[in-house]
Formats: structure tokens, sequence, C-alpha cells
């Protein structure tokens, strides 16, 4: 069973997730906080690996490159395995909507279209602990490079949900996400980019013109 359904969605309100009102108010974050966060932290661990322990700049941007890489491939298997986990139980069926549901029920709800940064910044600790484990000091420019790939993910996702469908080359990416929010849940997962679901065969299906959902000014019309 999908984890969520393929449902019209409403384009008002906010739904209630906790009865706690501390916890239902860090489901809300405006959606400049992780930008500026995240921006920053990268900053710093850039200038800490230059500065602090000597790298130099071809060296920091081939990091700071693999980390982007694998953030999009990091986006795309968390979308499509963990927000997407089949409902196979109640307290599945409710984690689920916690985390993901809710966005697909609610798609223009401004305020859940980021990860509060109190846990952002518990996990891009974690994830600091790991990559240095495994990567030691190259983690401060690969790290760097995966949390600019987050913010640029959060900026993609909030401008395809708050803005009008451009008339360029991001076209594909209102496009892209409109199929898994209005055709298609359980394709189109890359939000930041369709590379992994070309490689992992999870593109939209073939669907003839006359059943495809008009797109209008906003993935959300």
């Amino acid at each position: 069973m999908e984890s969520t359904k393929l449902k019209r969605p409403k384009h008002k309100g906010s739904p209630k997730l906790f009865e706690n009102p501390i916890l239902e108010k860090l489901t809300h974050t405006h959606i400049s906080l992780p930008l500026i966060i995240f921006g920053l932290i990268a900053v710093a661990l850039i200038y800490y690996g230059i500065i602090e322990k000597g790298f130099e700049a071809p060296v920091m941007i081939s990091l700071f490159a693999a980390g982007l890489f694998f953030f999009t491939f990091v986006e795309y298997i968390m979308h499509r395995y963990l927000y997407h986990i089949p409902a196979t139980s109640e307290s599945k069926k409710k984690i689920s909507y916690t985390m993901h549901g809710v966005h697909h029920d609610y798609p223009k709800d401004k305020s859940r279209l980021a990860m509060p940064p109190v846990l952002s910044l518990v996990i891009a600790t974690v994830l600091f602990i790991i990559y240095r484990a495994f990567l030691g000091d190259f983690v401060f420019g690969f790290l760097a490079g995966f949390l600019i790939g987050y913010a640029a993910y959060l900026a993609v996702h909030y401008s395809v949900h708050a803005f009008k469908v451009p008339n360029n080359f991001l076209k594909t990416l209102w496009l892209h996400h409109s199929i898994h929010h209005y055709r298609e849940s359980d394709r189109a997962f890359g939000v930041s980019s369709p590379l992994w679901d070309y490689i992992f065969q999870t593109m939209p299906r073939k669907t003839p013109a006359s059943r495809r959902t008009a797109v209008g000014q906003s993935i959300d019309d």
C-alpha cells in the first residue's frame, strides 16, 4: 500500500500534527531559516578546510562537487523508500503521514516545505560524525557540498510549490514534481534533479495526451 494516496490535495489550511504545542510549532519552518543556516555552515566548513586544514582550492572544489552529487542520490533514496514507506501498520501510516503524507495532502502549506531547523541540525551533526569517520579531514569539503545540495533541494521544492511555472529550462523540474503529486506518486521522486529517476527507471510512464493533467500557472493549480 502506498504511503500517500493519489488524491486531490487541499490548497488551504494547515493540519494539526501534534497535540503538544511545542512539537506542533516545531513542524512549521520559514524557508529562509534552513537556507541561511546551512549556507553559513557550508561556508564555515570550507573556510576551516582551507585555512585550518590547508586544503587547496581545487581539492575543496572536487570534494564540494562530490558531496553535492552524493546528496542528489540521498534525496532520491529518502524520498522513494523513507517518505513513501508502505503503510503496512497504523504506526507506519502515522509516521509516513507526519513525515511526508501531510505534504501531499496540503502541498501549499509553505511552512511545512522544509524540515525543522532543530532536527536538520541534529541530522547534520550525525552526518558530520559519520562522514568524518570515513573521510577524515575531507569531510569539510564533502559535507559543505552535501549541505548546499540540501539547501538547493529546499529552494527548488519551495519554488515549485510557491511560484508560477517558469518559461525556461527550470520548467522541467516543475512538471516533473507535478507528475509526482498529481498523476504518479510512485514515480518522479527526484525534486532537484530527475537524474536518479532515469537511472532507477522511475521516470513517469507515457500517458496519452487526452489523459494528462493540465499544468496551470503553478503545479498546484
